[in-house]
Parts: structure tokens; sequence; C-alpha cells
């Protein structure tokens, strides 16, 4: 049983030319042409303008008038020799694409985030394809005013015989769709940060506030055969590699993960609030896992909420999760003397749901990021990145907002939709088809033939090591050949037939056959076969730059 996490600008743009009225004193600008000085036309500025230079811009070639009548001067300004421009000051400038959802305003973390910044040109929506993200948590009012018209793609309740009951009693799947997916600029409450959104809902919370790992791993095997690009995993369970008894490890959620990761969808998840140890010097599962997006919790000041938890390794990145306002389920909203906004975390009945916080809450903005990521790629007609490269765009894009590089608070920064966005005009991160073969047994990739050559990549932190299935005929001799980036550091070993796990508690020194000691970005390891059978060859990045690496395998 897994215990459900309970508390689990925008940039500015086009202008809006306000100039004073005709007649009208204020300030001009003047922009001058590279052959003058200042000094050389201020004086004839001011003599036919009428007006007094107030400032001068330095390295923009600029000088600032006062004027008695801007209309005027601005005329006469752009006959004097050497302006190259006269313009008002006095210009208004509006919000990048601001959202009439009139509390928009009230969620700091739109602009901490800079969720809407990348479309600074737009003054409406843009016009993004749908995506499908998936809200695997407990259920959702589908009456609320923010996800009428179609914004509700699907719902199924796990947990009991009718699937159709997918009606939100806890609240917390409802504040989690809300950051995600709350319509955009449609003049009512907030803006949700995935403007095409489209939620798969999967209601898996039991009445005592669990959630069962068979529900789970069904509800992400529907999530994905119904075409989920993201699912949000605002859950968690307890990750401690010092005691095994607390550790809640699952190979069945695992499974689920891979199964979502091998078909393409991106997977983010919570890094856990503290329970016991406060704060828990380990990220939860399932965001501990490979190729899950693991979000931590900053506040407004960037600082770190003590209930987040801390981990260099699995906290990807951090986003806001502190004092978030989100939609909330009417019946447990109602208006009231102190509250005037129904259906929203203001206006709800348990108080600790007022002004929310958790990483419950920093997981739905990646995931939103991830969903804006896939549906920008689709409006300028590119084809889907693979989730391997929304993963890594997403950390590449965080700003480092502690100790410099990736720290345990953190990990790569704070999340920054924008800057995300802008690196799609950019070289993507190399795709990476293989996975998920992390480990031996099943998850490994059969490679057949006898020479092989095969293109992937490692990443220092969630994809450290990558495993193969190769056959091996007895006395046979077999080379393997690993080249990566120049300063990576990579080794190649070999494990004997029938080994299940070469990481974690399960793994057998004994099954260790042969490996390349030297540190090196090329390696090369030879082996005769004792016995024919299929062997388990693992690239492991050790240290060094992570990226792209070529295996090749010959059995002459």
């Amino acid at each position: 049983m897994r215990r459900l996490v309970l508390v689990a600008g925008l940039a500015l743009v086009a202008a809006v030319f306000a100039s004073p009225a005709s007649g009208a004193a204020g300030r001009i600008s003047v922009g001058l042409t590279p052959d003058v000085t200042p000094e050389d036309v201020a004086a004839a500025l001011e003599a036919a303008t009428d007006g007094d230079v107030t400032s001068d811009l330095g390295p923009l070639d600029a000088l600032v008038l006062a004027v008695p009548d801007v209309d005027g001067a601005l005329a006469a300004a752009s006959a004097v020799p050497g302006v190259d421009y006269a313009e008002p000051v006095e210009v208004s400038r509006t919000l990048a694409f601001t959202p009439d959802d009139p509390y928009a305003g009230e969620q700091w973390y739109l602009s901490s985030i800079r969720a809407f910044d990348h479309w600074a040109a737009w003054v409406e929506p843009p016009p993004l394809p749908p995506v499908r993200v998936a809200v695997i948590d407990s259920g959702i009012d589908s009456t609320h005013p923010e996800f009428l018209g179609g914004r509700i793609a699907e719902a199924r309740n796990f947990i009991s015989s009718d699937p159709a009951a997918t009606t939100d009693t806890v609240g917390h799947g409802t504040m989690v769709a809300g950051e995600i997916a709350a319509a955009v600029d449609n003049a009512v409450g907030i803006a949700g940060v995935g403007i095409p959104v489209e939620l798969l809902v999967a209601k898996v919370v039991g009445p005592n506030g669990g959630i069962s790992l068979l529900n789970e791993a069904r509800a992400i095997r529907w999530a994905v055969d119904r075409g989920a690009t993201v699912i949000n995993l605002s859950i968690g369970g307890p990750r401690d590699p010092r005691d095994p008894f607390r550790d809640s490890y699952s190979e069945l959620e695992r499974s689920a993960i891979d199964y979502a990761t091998r078909n393409g969808v991106v997977v983010v998840a919570a890094g856990g609030n503290c329970v016991d140890i406060c704060p828990d010097p380990y990220v939860g599962y399932p965001a501990a896992l490979p190729h899950v997006v693991g979000v931590s919790a900053i506040a407004s000041d960037n600082s770190t909420p003590l209930f987040s938890n801390r981990d260099r390794y699995h906290n990807d990145f951090a986003a806001p999760g502190t004092e978030m306002l989100s939609t909330y389920p009417l019946a447990y909203s109602p208006a009231a003397s102190d509250c005037t906004r129904p259906g929203y975390t203001d206006c709800a009945v348990r108080s600790g749901h007022r002004s929310p916080s958790g990483t419950s809450f920093s997981a739905p903005l990646a995931s939103a990021a991830a969903a804006l990521l896939q549906a920008e790629r689709g409006r300028l007609g590119l084809r889907s990145l693979h989730a391997s490269q929304v993963t890594l765009m997403l950390e590449r894009a965080a700003v480092d907002i502690g100790a410099p590089g990736r720290d345990r608070f953190s990990g790569r920064g704070r999340l920054d939709v924008a800057r995300a966005l802008s690196a799609l005009g950019r070289a993507l991160p190399a795709r990476d088809r293989l996975e998920t073969n992390d480990d031996a047994g099943a998850r490994a990739r059969s490679l057949w033939g006898l020479n092989r050559t095969v293109d992937a990549t490692l990443t220092r932190y969630d994809d450290v090591r990558d495993v193969y299935r190769v056959y091996l005929r007895a006395e046979r001799r077999a080379v393997f050949r690993v080249a990566g980036l120049a300063d990576a550091d990579l080794k190649l070993v070999l494990w004997r037939p029938g080994t299940r796990r070469i990481t974690g508690a399960e793994r057998r020194w004994a099954n260790r056959l042969a490996s390349t000691d030297t540190p090196s970005s090329h390696e090369r390891l030879v082996y005769r076969a004792s016995r024919s059978g299929w062997y388990f060859l693992e690239v492991r990045l050790v240290s060094g730059r992570a990226g792209l690496y070529r295996l090749a395998i010959a059995k002459p």
C-alpha cells in the first residue's frame, strides 16, 4: 500500500501605444545616428522642440527630452540632423498573452516558472494542438467550470465496481488537475499552465487515502493505452537504502512505469514530503525510479521548504509548491462568510487545503511544461519528441537557484517553461529508443546477429547504465567495443547467463564474468565463452560527460 502525498511571467510584449493627447506635455526618446555624439545634437534638439534633455542613455545611443508638446516635438526632432528616430516614451505595455482569468494574478507560480512567456508576441492563447495528460490521483470534480468544454477526455475509477464514479471526495486530484488544465482565457477563475491539455483522469485513492500498487499500475497502463503523452503521479512512498523495512520499492510499479516509458510517455512524479524524518534525505518512489522526472518544491523566494525531500540524484529540478491557488471540488468549497470564491482552494472546507503546499503541487507544473513542449512541436508541424528528449530539455532549461550545479535541494534548479520551449529552436538531445534497458533479465535489450552496432545514450543521474542481452557460443571469441564522448569514463561489464539483477540488493557479484578497468571513453572487452547462452553486457557511465555512445559487437 502506498500513501498519497496529500500536502503532497509573464513576459512583456507588443506595445499598446498610448501617446499623450495632441498638445500635451511629456517625454520623447530620440535615437542618434552612428556618426554623431550626444553633444552634437543635444542643443539642436532643445532648440527645435523647446524642451530639455533629461537623460543620456549612453550605449543605447539615445537621449530623453522633456517637451511641452509631444506631437510637435516628435515632428521637430525627426528633422534634426543626426536623429535616427523619435518616439514617445509614455508607451504602455501589456503582459505577454495575459490570461483574462480573474485569479491568474494571484497564481504566483505562473511568473515564477515563466509559464506563458514563450508566446510574448501573442495577445491570445497560441493555437496549440491537444495533448493528453493523465492525472492518477483522487479523481476530479467534472462539474467544475474550469473543466467543461472537453477538458476531460476520459475518466475511470480503479477502486470500485463502478468505473464511471470518478468524483473527487478528497480534493487532491482536483487541485492537481487545475494547475495542469484549468481553462485558460475563459474569464473564469485561474489559468492552468497546460493550455491545450486534455485530461485522462484515473481515480486510485481509496477511502483511507491509500493507493494500491496494483491500482496504480493498472491506471498507468490504462493511461498509456488511451494516448497519454504525460502521466502525473503526485503520489509517493518512502525510499530508504539504509532500511529495507522502511523502503517501499515495488517491481510492479517499476514495470508499469517502464511500460509507459517504452511507449514514449513522459512520467512526472512528486519528490515527496517528509513524514518520519524531516527533512528526508531521500526522494521517494516512484520519483526515484529510472526515467521518472522527480520534482521537489520551492517557495516564492526560491528557498526549499522543510517538507520537500532532499536528494542529489533523484531531485531532477524544483517547481513552486507552497501557498498554491488551484481548483477544488465545488461540493467541498462552498461560499461562506470568509470565502467568496467557491470551487477554489481558498474556499476549501479542509483548512489544510486552503493554501496547499507540497511536492504534489510542484509535479503538475512540470507535467504541464512537458505537455507544452510536445504541443509546440505540433504547432510547428514537427514530429513529437521522444520522452527522454522532453526530460532532458526540462532539466537543462532549469535555472540554477542554489549552490552552483546540481544539488540535493532543487536538483538542476527551478523549472523554466519559456527557456525549455526556446530550446526547441536549437539542436535537440539525441533520442534513445532502446530504453528501458536498465537491468538484466527481462529489462535487457536483445541484440541478435554476429555483428551489431548500436547508438544509444547515458545520463549521469537517471540512466547511468544500459544492459544488452547477447548470445555467445561456447569456445567462440566475442569482442565488445564502446566509444563515448571525449571526457566520459565508460565501463563494460559482462554478466553470466541467468543473471536477474545487476543493481540493488539482488545483485550477485559472483555473476560478473569480465570487465574493463581503465578509465577511458573508449573501451574494449574480449571474452571467450565457456558455454553457449544469453549473456548480459552492461555499458556503464562511471563519471564524466553523459550523452551519446556507440557500442560495437563482433563475434568472429
